[in-house]
């Protein structure tokens, strides 16, 4: 069973750093996460520091994998997942005339899994079927 979070997405500094290199590790290590207070992922069975956790997160406009991160700035009850191709699988195409997804204010829930996280190609090869 997984917990109920509130989604949002934002810029990072090491994410924009990295947009001409959506290839990269570093960009990967960066934007394939979700970022969640340590009681959230406490209550999800994902134990501090361990950085070979994978949860699944999944909204009324999809699902993805990405790995967990703890970040004690981030409240509980909300998950993080930087722009980019991860978050994009789970938030709405629709712009609402502004030319941009609404990447705050998302329900979603997260459980802990042991799928793999996918890469970016591997990721944008689902959107095809």
């Amino acid at each position: 069973m997984g917990t109920k979070v509130n989604l949002i997405s934002g810029r990072t500094i090491v994410q924009g750093q990295n947009l001409d290199n959506k290839l990269s590790e570093k960009y990967f290590d960066e934007v394939a996460t979700c970022e969640m207070s340590k009681e959230d992922l406490e209550r999800l069975g994902v134990a501090a520091g361990d950085s070979a956790a994978r949860v699944k997160v999944r909204t009324s406009f999809g699902e993805v994998v990405v790995k967990a991160k703890e970040n004690a700035g981030t409240p509980a009850g909300i998950a993080f997942i930087p722009m980019g191709p991860w978050a994009n699988a789970v938030v709405s195409g629709e712009t609402h005339g502004a030319g941009m997804p609404s990447y705050k204010g998302i329900d979603a829930e997260v459980e802990k899994t042991e799928e793999e996280v996918l890469r970016v190609k591997e990721l944008m090869q689902t959107y095809k079927e």
